[in-house]
Protein backbone atom coordinates (compact mmCIF):
# COMPACT_ATOMS: atom_id res chain seq x y z
CA UNK A 1 0.00 0.00 0.00
CA UNK A 2 2.41 2.56 1.18
CA UNK A 3 4.30 2.12 -3.10
CA UNK A 4 0.55 2.26 -4.50
CA UNK A 5 1.62 5.46 -6.43
CA UNK A 6 5.07 4.51 -7.59
CA UNK A 7 3.85 2.83 -10.56
CA UNK A 8 2.09 6.71 -11.63
CA UNK A 9 4.72 8.48 -10.19
CA UNK A 10 7.53 6.67 -12.46
CA UNK A 11 5.11 6.80 -15.80
CA UNK A 12 5.21 10.75 -15.03
CA UNK A 13 8.85 11.00 -14.29
CA UNK A 14 8.94 9.62 -18.04
CA UNK A 15 6.37 11.01 -19.80
CA UNK A 16 7.65 12.63 -22.70
CA UNK A 17 5.07 15.52 -22.57
CA UNK A 18 2.93 16.48 -20.27
CA UNK A 19 -0.46 13.86 -18.79
CA UNK A 20 -3.42 15.52 -18.52
CA UNK A 21 -5.32 14.36 -15.32
CA UNK A 22 -8.93 14.62 -14.64
CA UNK A 23 -11.28 13.86 -11.58
CA UNK A 24 -14.64 12.73 -11.96
CA UNK A 25 -17.24 11.97 -8.50
CA UNK A 26 -20.60 10.41 -9.43
CA UNK A 27 -23.78 10.36 -7.73
CA UNK A 28 -23.97 13.84 -6.22
CA UNK A 29 -27.11 14.12 -4.57
CA UNK A 30 -26.11 10.84 -2.12
CA UNK A 31 -24.67 11.36 0.92
CA UNK A 32 -24.16 14.69 1.38
CA UNK A 33 -21.73 14.76 4.04
CA UNK A 34 -19.08 12.64 2.33
CA UNK A 35 -19.41 14.81 -0.54
CA UNK A 36 -18.37 17.65 0.79
CA UNK A 37 -15.34 15.73 2.12
CA UNK A 38 -14.26 14.66 -1.04
CA UNK A 39 -14.79 18.29 -2.52
CA UNK A 40 -12.80 19.26 0.73
CA UNK A 41 -9.60 17.10 -0.59
CA UNK A 42 -9.65 18.39 -4.10
CA UNK A 43 -9.74 22.10 -2.61
CA UNK A 44 -7.47 22.07 -0.39
CA UNK A 45 -4.67 20.99 -3.74
CA UNK A 46 -6.43 23.12 -5.80
CA UNK A 47 -7.48 20.79 -8.59
CA UNK A 48 -10.52 20.52 -10.63
CA UNK A 49 -13.07 18.16 -9.78
CA UNK A 50 -16.08 17.46 -12.04
CA UNK A 51 -19.42 16.49 -10.15
CA UNK A 52 -21.75 14.16 -11.74
CA UNK A 53 -25.61 15.05 -10.23
CA UNK A 54 -28.57 13.22 -10.14
CA UNK A 55 -31.16 15.31 -10.82
CA UNK A 56 -33.97 13.74 -9.03
CA UNK A 57 -31.95 13.46 -5.79
CA UNK A 58 -30.56 17.11 -5.93
CA UNK A 59 -32.45 19.23 -3.22
CA UNK A 60 -32.90 22.66 -3.13
CA UNK A 61 -30.44 22.49 -0.11
CA UNK A 62 -27.78 21.03 -1.65
CA UNK A 63 -28.35 22.77 -4.60
CA UNK A 64 -27.75 25.81 -2.57
CA UNK A 65 -24.76 24.42 -1.20
CA UNK A 66 -23.41 23.55 -4.54
CA UNK A 67 -24.02 26.63 -6.15
CA UNK A 68 -21.80 28.91 -3.12
CA UNK A 69 -18.94 26.05 -3.88
CA UNK A 70 -18.93 26.48 -7.76
CA UNK A 71 -18.63 30.59 -6.82
CA UNK A 72 -15.64 30.25 -4.29
CA UNK A 73 -13.82 27.46 -6.49
CA UNK A 74 -12.45 29.70 -8.82
CA UNK A 75 -13.61 27.25 -12.29
CA UNK A 76 -12.85 24.17 -10.50
CA UNK A 77 -15.87 22.79 -9.31
CA UNK A 78 -18.20 21.66 -11.72
CA UNK A 79 -21.38 20.04 -11.92
CA UNK A 80 -22.84 17.93 -15.55
CA UNK A 81 -25.94 15.63 -15.40
CA UNK A 82 -25.53 12.19 -14.16
CA UNK A 83 -28.77 10.58 -15.70
CA UNK A 84 -32.26 11.22 -14.44
CA UNK A 85 -33.22 9.11 -10.98
CA UNK A 86 -30.00 6.44 -10.99
CA UNK A 87 -32.65 3.68 -11.60
CA UNK A 88 -32.03 0.44 -13.23
CA UNK A 89 -34.29 0.11 -16.46
CA UNK A 90 -33.41 -3.35 -17.58
CA UNK A 91 -34.56 -6.86 -16.46
CA UNK A 92 -33.07 -8.12 -13.15
CA UNK A 93 -30.56 -10.67 -15.52
CA UNK A 94 -29.37 -7.66 -17.60
CA UNK A 95 -26.46 -5.44 -16.77
CA UNK A 96 -27.51 -2.44 -14.57
CA UNK A 97 -28.47 0.40 -16.51
CA UNK A 98 -31.41 3.29 -16.45
CA UNK A 99 -30.34 4.42 -20.81
CA UNK A 100 -29.84 1.17 -21.82
CA UNK A 101 -30.78 -1.22 -24.72
CA UNK A 102 -34.54 -1.79 -22.94
CA UNK A 103 -35.14 2.00 -23.08
CA UNK A 104 -37.27 3.33 -26.21
CA UNK A 105 -35.88 6.34 -27.85
CA UNK A 106 -38.68 8.52 -26.89
CA UNK A 107 -38.43 7.51 -23.01
CA UNK A 108 -34.71 8.37 -23.42
CA UNK A 109 -35.36 11.56 -24.92
CA UNK A 110 -37.56 12.42 -21.88
CA UNK A 111 -35.93 11.75 -19.38
CA UNK A 112 -32.84 13.57 -20.33
CA UNK A 113 -34.55 16.67 -20.95
CA UNK A 114 -36.45 16.34 -17.79
CA UNK A 115 -33.02 15.82 -15.79
CA UNK A 116 -31.41 18.75 -17.49
CA UNK A 117 -34.77 21.03 -16.41
CA UNK A 118 -34.62 20.07 -13.09
CA UNK A 119 -30.62 20.84 -12.91
CA UNK A 120 -31.37 24.03 -14.72
CA UNK A 121 -34.41 25.09 -12.15
CA UNK A 122 -31.98 24.25 -9.28
CA UNK A 123 -28.65 24.85 -10.09
CA UNK A 124 -29.20 27.75 -13.03
CA UNK A 125 -26.61 28.44 -15.58
CA UNK A 126 -24.28 26.20 -13.84
CA UNK A 127 -24.77 23.21 -15.00
CA UNK A 128 -22.25 21.65 -17.92
CA UNK A 129 -23.41 20.09 -21.54
CA UNK A 130 -21.75 16.79 -20.21
CA UNK A 131 -23.25 13.79 -19.12
CA UNK A 132 -22.51 10.58 -17.52
CA UNK A 133 -24.73 7.77 -17.63
CA UNK A 134 -25.61 5.51 -14.13
CA UNK A 135 -23.22 2.71 -14.14
CA UNK A 136 -21.01 4.26 -16.87
CA UNK A 137 -23.35 2.51 -19.62
CA UNK A 138 -25.48 3.77 -22.60
CA UNK A 139 -26.45 3.68 -26.10
CA UNK A 140 -25.97 4.77 -28.82
CA UNK A 141 -29.68 6.14 -29.15
CA UNK A 142 -28.71 8.03 -25.63
CA UNK A 143 -25.32 9.30 -27.74
CA UNK A 144 -27.66 10.55 -30.41
CA UNK A 145 -29.90 12.19 -28.52
CA UNK A 146 -27.22 14.05 -26.50
CA UNK A 147 -26.05 15.78 -29.27
CA UNK A 148 -29.64 16.80 -30.80
CA UNK A 149 -29.72 17.81 -27.58
CA UNK A 150 -26.77 20.10 -27.48
CA UNK A 151 -24.68 17.97 -25.16
CA UNK A 152 -20.67 18.23 -25.84
CA UNK A 153 -19.46 15.30 -24.07
CA UNK A 154 -19.85 11.88 -22.72
CA UNK A 155 -18.58 10.85 -19.97
CA UNK A 156 -17.81 6.82 -19.11
CA UNK A 157 -15.57 4.42 -18.12
CA UNK A 158 -12.78 3.81 -21.10
CA UNK A 159 -13.64 -0.31 -20.92
CA UNK A 160 -16.77 1.17 -22.83
CA UNK A 161 -16.93 0.98 -26.68
CA UNK A 162 -16.93 4.12 -27.98
CA UNK A 163 -20.41 5.25 -29.79
CA UNK A 164 -18.93 7.52 -32.35
CA UNK A 165 -21.78 10.23 -32.54
CA UNK A 166 -20.15 12.79 -34.21
CA UNK A 167 -21.51 15.91 -32.24
CA UNK A 168 -20.33 14.42 -28.85
CA UNK A 169 -16.76 14.10 -27.65
CA UNK A 170 -16.28 10.92 -25.73
CA UNK A 171 -14.02 11.51 -22.19
CA UNK A 172 -13.75 8.10 -20.45
CA UNK A 173 -12.11 7.56 -17.05
CA UNK A 174 -9.72 4.88 -17.02
CA UNK A 175 -9.26 4.69 -13.30
CA UNK A 176 -12.85 3.44 -11.13
CA UNK A 177 -11.68 3.74 -7.68
CA UNK A 178 -14.70 2.08 -5.84
CA UNK A 179 -16.01 -0.26 -8.63
CA UNK A 180 -13.11 -1.79 -10.99
CA UNK A 181 -12.56 -5.74 -10.78
CA UNK A 182 -11.06 -8.71 -11.71
CA UNK A 183 -12.12 -11.97 -11.26
CA UNK A 184 -14.95 -10.73 -9.39
CA UNK A 185 -12.98 -9.08 -6.58
CA UNK A 186 -12.34 -5.34 -6.24
CA UNK A 187 -8.94 -4.01 -7.44
CA UNK A 188 -6.49 -3.24 -5.02
CA UNK A 189 -4.87 0.20 -4.76
CA UNK A 190 -2.10 -1.54 -6.07
CA UNK A 191 -3.66 -2.40 -9.11
CA UNK A 192 -5.07 1.27 -9.42
CA UNK A 193 -1.80 2.53 -9.11
CA UNK A 194 -0.69 0.14 -11.81
CA UNK A 195 -4.06 0.93 -13.72
CA UNK A 196 -2.97 4.84 -13.70
CA UNK A 197 0.36 4.43 -14.75
CA UNK A 198 -0.77 2.23 -17.79
CA UNK A 199 -3.22 4.85 -18.73
CA UNK A 200 -0.33 7.58 -18.40
CA UNK A 201 2.46 5.65 -20.44
CA UNK A 202 -0.23 5.88 -22.94
CA UNK A 203 -0.40 9.84 -23.18
CA UNK A 204 -3.50 10.09 -21.00
CA UNK A 205 -6.09 11.49 -19.73
CA UNK A 206 -5.73 9.80 -16.58
CA UNK A 207 -9.25 10.12 -15.61
CA UNK A 208 -9.76 8.98 -11.84
CA UNK A 209 -13.81 7.91 -11.25
CA UNK A 210 -15.11 8.60 -7.84
CA UNK A 211 -17.60 7.70 -5.69
CA UNK A 212 -17.84 9.51 -2.37
CA UNK A 213 -20.45 7.83 -1.12
CA UNK A 214 -18.90 4.69 -0.98
CA UNK A 215 -15.69 6.15 0.32
CA UNK A 216 -14.50 6.43 3.99
CA UNK A 217 -11.88 8.56 5.95
CA UNK A 218 -9.39 5.74 4.77
CA UNK A 219 -9.91 6.27 1.07
CA UNK A 220 -9.72 10.11 1.38
CA UNK A 221 -6.79 9.65 2.70
CA UNK A 222 -5.28 7.95 0.10
CA UNK A 223 -6.96 10.27 -2.21
CA UNK A 224 -5.18 12.99 -0.84
CA UNK A 225 -1.81 11.30 -1.14
CA UNK A 226 -2.81 10.90 -5.29
CA UNK A 227 -4.20 14.07 -5.62
CA UNK A 228 -0.69 15.81 -3.66
CA UNK A 229 1.04 14.05 -6.76
CA UNK A 230 -1.07 15.22 -9.49
CA UNK A 231 -1.09 18.83 -8.18
CA UNK A 232 2.89 18.95 -7.57
CA UNK A 233 4.23 17.02 -10.69
CA UNK A 234 5.70 19.26 -13.15
CA UNK A 235 4.62 16.25 -16.01
CA UNK A 236 0.72 16.31 -14.79
CA UNK A 237 -1.74 18.60 -16.08
CA UNK A 238 -5.05 18.59 -14.14
CA UNK A 239 -8.29 20.16 -15.90
CA UNK A 240 -11.49 19.68 -15.68
CA UNK A 241 -13.84 17.90 -18.17
CA UNK A 242 -14.96 20.02 -20.19
CA UNK A 243 -11.36 21.37 -20.89
CA UNK A 244 -10.28 17.82 -21.50
CA UNK A 245 -12.66 17.43 -23.97
CA UNK A 246 -11.07 20.31 -25.53
CA UNK A 247 -8.14 18.90 -25.94
CA UNK A 248 -9.59 15.76 -27.35
CA UNK A 249 -11.25 17.73 -30.01
CA UNK A 250 -14.38 16.86 -32.43
CA UNK A 251 -15.82 13.35 -32.28
CA UNK A 252 -15.13 11.21 -34.95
Amino acid sequence: MEDWLEPLRSALDEAPATVDVFFRDDDAGWDDDRLFALIDVLERHRLPLDLAVIPRELTATLADSLAARIAESGGRLGVHQHGLAHVNNEPPAGRKSEFGPGRSREDQRHDIAEGRALLEERLPGLAQPAFTPPWNRCTRTTAELLGELGFRVLSRHDSEPSLGVEALVEVPAAVDWTFAKRDGARLTFDELGALAASRARRGGPVGINLHHAEMDRGELALLDRLCALAASHDAARPLPLLAVADEAGPGP
